[in-house]
């Protein structure tokens, strides 16, 4: 019988840091820098700084791995959880359009604790996060849209994605491979019900999927075994958790298709399906000199999956709550051209916010739905108070891989995301910059910032 999720662990096995294209391991790099800004600026999040206590209570006082919410050393599953948890708090982490799945928040933190605590080279690092995007995407792609409906696939296709990652720096053969990725499958968890409470579950996702994964490759290590089928099997994660999955989507193109170089960065400090419509308004504010008072409405002609995970969020309550309402984006972008941290965080108390926001829809459009997953198309009608009617559009938000972030850009980013709530010094900044690009040349992976003295006080 076809068995594709060995095919899959089998090529990911075999990986080899010399069998992947230059463009894909100098796109590792740009991803990680751009996780590591995520990272520090989710690390004062009140739900990440939860979980990071929760990990000094339960877990060690020090460690080879950098936990870079607390900045200190401990084992690398409590560096795993904290990490994960902060990389995916200010929804400025990377996404995939295709698999609609975060790889970076589920990948990285797994990656770096366990290469920081074998001693693992950058090449080695570089190799583990080319297979864990490898699997994840590919995974999340196999589970389908119908999947996304109910489950965040950041955290069930993640704790996957994490696996496989850990077991590349594991040295894991095709067969334990498989058993960390039976072994993972039967913990993938995630569910969208907490947007409408405005719940902490999103970071708990990002967390538990990084220090599950990272769990599984070690069981593996060991001899532990794991389902063998646990993606296509009569009872395994398709059956329970998918109408259309497709196994195929597993090893699509393997070795020839880097869906790694597919994957996009975050502009705008929101979740990924308010962008197209934020750049198509945008688009619209600066072609005609447009004030947040001179807009009476807007329209957002949207794909199915923007209403499943935005539509819940009517009144958003927190600030992490209101990067899922597509109205508080657009009103910042009509006032402000941009939705920063810093623009999200003064939204609550800004009434122009509030008021745009009641006069913000979203109406399922044919040709974007159509378009979805593969491409994210921005469409917008705005209606001003002078009686016009005007269209926006963009076929490519910012970030994706056909309008990506240069090198220059991705680290205006990460300074910006560095420096938000005090997370990181400009001398430590640089210091994270350079050994991020001399990754390639580096012997043994160390911590990517100076740990204080002081002890931690959440």
């Amino acid at each position: 019988m076809p068995h594709p999720s060995a095919d899959l662990t089998r090529f990911l096995a075999d990986l080899r840091y010399e069998h992947i294209p230059a463009p894909v391991l100098r796109r590792a790099e740009d991803l990680l820098l751009d996780c590591l800004g995520s990272i520090l600026a989710g690390s004062s999040g009140r739900a990440v700084q939860a979980i990071a206590q929760y990990g000094q209570v339960m877990g060690p006082q020090q460690g080879p791995s950098e936990n870079l919410v607390t900045r200190h050393g401990t084992s690398p599953v409590f560096a795993a959880l904290s990490n994960a948890a902060a990389a995916h708090m200010v929804e400025q982490d990377d996404v995939h359009n295709g698999s609609v799945f975060h790889p970076a928040a589920v990948v990285m933190p797994p990656a770096m604790a366990l290469a920081q605590a074998q001693g693992a080279s950058g090449r080695d690092l570089l190799t583990a996060i080319v297979a864990g995007y490898e699997a994840g995407i590919r995974i999340g792609e196999f589970l389908g849209r119908s999947h996304y409906t109910i489950f965040h696939t950041t955290g069930t296709a993640g704790a996957l994605a994490a696996a496989m990652a850990a077991g590349k720096l594991l040295g894991l053969g095709p067969d334990r491979m498989l058993h960390a990725l039976g072994s993972a499958g039967t913990q993938a968890a995630g569910l969208w019900e907490f947007l409408r409470d405005g719940a902490d579950s999103k970071q708990l996702h990002t967390a538990r999927a990084a220090a599950n994964g990272l769990m599984a490759a070690c069981l593996a290590e060991q001899g532990f075994t794991g389902a063998s089928r646990i993606l296509e099997g009569p009872q395994g994660m398709a059956a329970g958790m998918s109408r259309d999955a497709d196994p195929a989507r597993l090893t699509d193109g393997l070795g020839a298709r880097w869906a790694l170089l597919e994957t996009s960065f975050k502009y705008h400090a929101s979740c990924r399906h308010t962008h197209p419509a934020a750049d198509a308004l945008l688009a619209v504010v600066q072609a005609h000199h447009l004030r947040i008072t001179d807009i009476a409405g807007v329209t957002a002609h949207v794909h199915q999956g923007a209403i499943d995970v935005l539509g819940p969020v009517v009144n958003p309550t927190t600030v992490h709550q209101s990067k899922f309402s597509m109205g508080t984006v657009l009103g910042l972008i009509a006032k402000h051209q941009k939705a920063g941290l810093q623009e999200f965080d003064d939204a609550m108390t800004d009434t122009d916010i509030a008021d745009f926001r009641s006069h913000v829809t979203m109406r399922l459009d044919p040709e974007v739905d159509g378009a979805y997953p593969q491409r994210w198309i921005g469409k917008v009608t705005v209606q001003t108070h002078q009686g016009q009617t005007l269209q926006g559009r963009v076929d490519t938000p910012k970030g994706d891989p056909d309008n990506t972030l240069s090198r220059l850009e991705i680290e205006d980013k990460v300074r910006r995301l560095g420096r938000y709530h005090g997370a990181a010094s400009d001398t430590d900044l640089d210091a994270l910059i350079h050994r991020v690009w001399n990754l390639a040349d580096t012997a043994r992976v160390g911590d990517f910032c100076p740990r204080p003295s002081v002890p931690f006080r959440p």
